[in-house]
């Protein structure tokens, strides 16, 4: 009796284990993990989708006052702070904890958007946005790996689609909803949300989150912080990535434009009064008297928006295309939509613009990463995928500084906004180019 006891018993263990194994279902840490994103980056975008008119709008206006040189400083180099600390930051999360480092990220967050808030001289205001970037920089790859530990392989596709899906919303709602009403008391009550968003998330971290459990392999592939940081020498020594890195990033310099000249030039040129008449007039009928204005918020609001209705039909359009071409073709819909924003200041133009840019986001980024999984060596995949963000690295420090110094000159001294937006174009049709010959001559030769 007392043996056929222990061979149930076993055999009830048995089960468990095979049924605990074979969820479909997500555990606790992975939505934990998704509300954490929505807020840093709701809070992150809310203020990104302002900051760099806030930055140079006299104190009258409520900004602060700064050079449009200045704020490219700024801009040129919190943004590629995001792209590139995470490399580093994946490592010491795996070393000393993701708690402990979450713990750092959201204090350094909290930190620097109260101080931003309360600052107004140049240098405070930028060491204070460092701050926040060094925080954001160590929160992304730690909250990724969480998605990572916390899926399987049977629900890993959908729990990264849910998680960057949350991204997406998290911009879209934040500067649809918060940001106007905030930004009618003053621009500092933005920061002070984004803080308040950071002081959720240490609570989040607190009292919910758990520390993700390692399996046996995890733990034999953790690497030193020396380690992490000599992979880039190996990695730079493949022309082949480099290259095709470089050539990227000549797409994502225009892309750091919509939070940097796109929103001067709105704010300084372009009548956005048939958009507000056509918005307001819907909404007239469920409302009386609405006044509804589309402002610079709103370029982020397009942006996320296009991409939460149309993301997954575009991927699933773009499902077997061959990787280059594909993003061949959405960096070409990228500069078509630059090349728009040449033609003229209408209203509509601006709208049709960035709906055409976005759809070039949407279109070739999911292939890059994709590709980049292709190209990199089976043991190194990692490594590659890590090191592949310096194409935001390059993108935003290029594109911050050359903008801001392009829009000084072509614009604000000589008054050709068009001469702005086909110097972009034509940087986009430098990496199509670019891309086209590393596709034939290059690419082909593996």
């Amino acid at each position: 009796m007392r043996q056929d006891s222990h061979r149930k018993a076993n055999l009830r263990n048995k089960i468990n284990y095979i049924d605990m194994n074979n969820k479909k279902g997500f555990e606790k840490n992975f939505y934990i993990a998704v509300i954490m994103e929505f807020f840093e980056r709701g809070a992150y975008y809310g203020v990104l989708s302002v900051l760099s008119v806030y930055l140079v709008l006299s104190s009258a206006d409520g900004g602060l006052g700064f050079s449009k040189t200045q704020a490219g400083t700024i801009m040129g180099t919190i943004q590629p702070l995001l792209y590139f600390l995470p490399i580093i930051a994946g490592a010491i999360a795996d070393r000393y904890g993701y708690r402990r480092i979450l713990f750092f990220a959201f204090t350094c967050i909290t930190g620097g958007y109260i101080l931003t808030a309360i600052t107004e001289s140049y240098i405070p205001v930028f060491a204070s946005l460092l701050l926040m970037a060094c925080g954001a920089g160590f929160f992304k790859p730690v909250i990724s790996g969480t998605i990572a530990k916390s899926t399987t392989k049977e629900n890993s596709a959908l729990g990264f689609g849910i998680f960057y899906w949350s991204i997406n919303l998290g911009a879209f709602l934040v500067p649809l909803i918060l940001v106007p009403y905030l930004k009618s008391f003053g621009y500092n009550y933005i920061f002070y949300m984004a803080a308040i968003a950071g002081c959720i998330l240490m609570l989040i971290n607190t009292f919910l989150y758990k520390e993700p459990k390692s399996n046996e392999e995890e733990e034999t592939e953790k690497k030193s912080i020396g380690k992490m940081l000599v992979g880039i020498v190996e990695v730079l020594k493949d022309y082949r990535f480099i290259l095709l890195i470089f050539l990227y990033s000549g797409f994502w310099i225009l892309y750091f434009q919509m939070y940097g000249t796109v929103l001067w030039y709105l704010n300084d040129h372009v009548d956005m009064t048939p958009i507000n008449n056509g918005v307001n007039s819907f909404l007239a009928l469920f409302t009386e008297n609405p006044s509804w204005k589309f402002d610079v918020e709103h370029v982020t609001v397009i942006n996320a928006g296009v991409i939460i209705c149309l993301q997954l039909i575009v991927s699933k359009l773009l499902q077997k295309a061959p990787a280059l071409p594909t993003m061949i073709l959405g960096i070409g819909l990228g500069t078509l939509g630059m090349f728009v924003l040449s033609l003229s200041s209408s209203a509509w133009i601006f709208i049709i613009g960035l709906v055409i840019f976005t759809l070039g986001e949407m279109t070739t980024h999911p292939k890059f990463l994709s590709y980049i999984g292709m190209i990199a060596p089976a043991d190194k995949k990692a490594l590659y995928m890590g090191y592949s963000f310096l194409y935001g690295v390059i993108g935003s420090s290029i594109g911050s500084f050359l903008g801001a110094n392009l829009y000084v000159k072509y614009i604000d001294e000589l008054g050709k906004p068009d001469v702005l937006w086909i110097i972009f174009t034509f940087i986009g049709i430098i990496s199509i180019i670019g891309l086209i010959c590393y596709n034939r001559f290059i690419a082909k030769k593996k």
